[in-house]
């Protein structure tokens, strides 16, 4: 497969500088903090239609991907993870990440996770959109994150990325009512509209 193995953080972290982690662990509660390229970021929380297409994600992808239900397993997600990653490190904050089972086969003993993620998924907001993009996307790149997808909820569309040499190639972008099979879970066929539906059973957006 294409792309550069995720990477695992070696040895203890060198920390940020103190007023970096002091601002990072007294973020307002509304707000989601984040340490990028040594910086403390504050956004704010995802709105609703935010978080349900994120839940609604990670529901198709639980059954086939991770639990190997009517699909190859080997996989395991969680949701708005903490992940330390890098020397420093870099603190980021995620809407949804996947590692392969082999390398993340045991939960960590601590909240913060230290290994990169195999896949990323970040949920487009109008406050979020520069951070992710601009901020988070290089940084997943440099931490040797293999894939990475973008979703926007209002415009509706849907961004796969893979990272080749060190540098994330845009593969595919699909829109609106799209099914599209995205990599690297290509067996799973995705209905874009199942996504931007605010209530599924009245087929409502």
């Amino acid at each position: 497969m294409a792309g550069e193995p995720a990477r695992t953080l070696a040895g203890s972290e060198t920390p940020n500088a103190p007023e970096v982690e002091a601002a990072y662990q007294n973020a307002p509660d509304p707000l989601v903090a984040e340490i990028l390229h040594g910086i403390v970021v504050m956004s704010p929380r995802p709105a609703p239609r935010h978080t349900r297409l994120a839940l609604r994600l990670s529901t198709l992808l639980y059954g086939p991907f991770d639990e190997g239900k009517g699909g190859p397993g080997g996989w395991i997600f969680l949701p708005e993870p903490e992940l330390h990653l890098g020397e420093r490190p870099d603190k980021l904050e995620p809407d949804l990440a996947g590692w392969r089972l082999d390398r993340l086969a045991h939960p960590p003993e601590q909240a913060a996770i230290r290994i990169a993620p195999d896949w990323v998924c970040e949920v487009l907001s109008l406050s979020t959109e520069v951070i992710d993009r601009g901020l988070k996307m290089p940084l997943y790149a440099t931490h040797g994150v293999r894939h990475a997808w973008l979703i926007d909820p209002i415009e509706r569309y849907l961004e796969i990325f893979r990272l080749e040499a060190g540098r994330w190639r845009q593969v595919r972008i699909a829109r609106e009512d799209e099914r599209v099979r995205a990599e690297p879970f290509e067996t799973l066929e995705i209905d874009l509209m199942g996504l931007w539906r605010w209530h599924a059973a009245l087929g409502t957006t």
